[in-house]
């Protein structure tokens, strides 16, 4: 049964819609009401809960698939750290503010693919997306090493921490920025009604070469239509193709 409930009784009661959801502290909590408030105030703050963000089947798949990724990820952190250093000193990993479940703030986890410092040089980019994304296909400020990871999407590994903590799923919408939530039409706000994933309908339909924004918001709103455990379990194992081939790499 869908129900709607006032997004911010969402914001600040975690355990509603969740079944396993990481403890935030007070101070993250109203991070993510003021954001909601500052930027979403000609919006109606309500909610549908969808019946993904409460399977209990959902979540036991999140977490297994979380440690057992988490275990390759710990695995290779080491060669490719050191590949890094020796491509482009600087961290190991890239961490960026997305919105989540609802507008709900949470840090997202990479391993870094571009030179330190590479959003201070978006400017010097060209930007041949259309909408509120952006992509270069061939974007300078990637490293060599960097350029692998993305054709081989192990730069999202870390990401399986997010879904360990349950702010992410391993199959969802794509996790939008900030600045992108900002400039949001009405029907839009539909994608956060259910966890972002590392994989989804834009994963495995060709990431790289989709460069208008309303044709991802169209994958989002439709995967949230087909959903089912299912449904996840076909996605995951299509994006398992895709990765071994390569399709849509970016």
């Amino acid at each position: 049964m869908i129900k709607i409930v006032p997004l911010i009784s969402r914001i600040s009661n975690p355990k509603i819609g969740n079944i396993s959801q990481e403890k935030h502290t007070q101070t993250e909590t109203q991070e993510s009401i003021n954001f909601l408030l500052n930027e979403y105030d000609n919006c109606v703050l309500r909610s549908i809960i969808h019946p993904s963000t409460v399977s209990r089947t959902k979540r036991l798949i999140d977490i297994f698939g979380a440690m057992f990724g988490l275990l390759i990820t710990a695995l290779i952190a080491i060669p490719v750290g050191i590949a890094m250093q020796l491509d482009s000193p600087g961290p190991i990993f890239y961490s960026q503010i997305r919105c989540g479940l609802n507008g709900r703030l949470f840090r997202i986890w990479k391993f870094r693919s571009m030179v330190v410092g590479a959003e201070k040089l978006q400017h010097l980019v060209k930007n041949e997306a259309q909408g509120q994304i952006f992509k270069n296909s061939n974007d300078p400020r990637v490293t060599r090493v960097g350029s692998f990871l993305r054709r081989t999407s192990l730069d999202e590994l870390p990401q399986f921490w997010n879904v360990l903590l349950g702010q992410m799923s391993l199959v969802g919408t794509r996790p939008p920025t900030k600045d992108e939530v900002k400039h949001y039409a009405p029907h839009h706000w539909q994608r956060l009604w259910v966890k972002p994933g590392i994989t989804g309908e834009w994963q495995v339909n060709g990431r790289s070469s989709i460069k208008d924004f309303e044709a991802i918001v169209l994958m989002d709103l439709d995967y949230q239509r087909k959903w089912s455990v299912t449904y996840d379990l076909y996605l995951l194992f299509k994006t398992l193709y895709v990765v071994l081939t390569k399709r849509g790499a970016c």
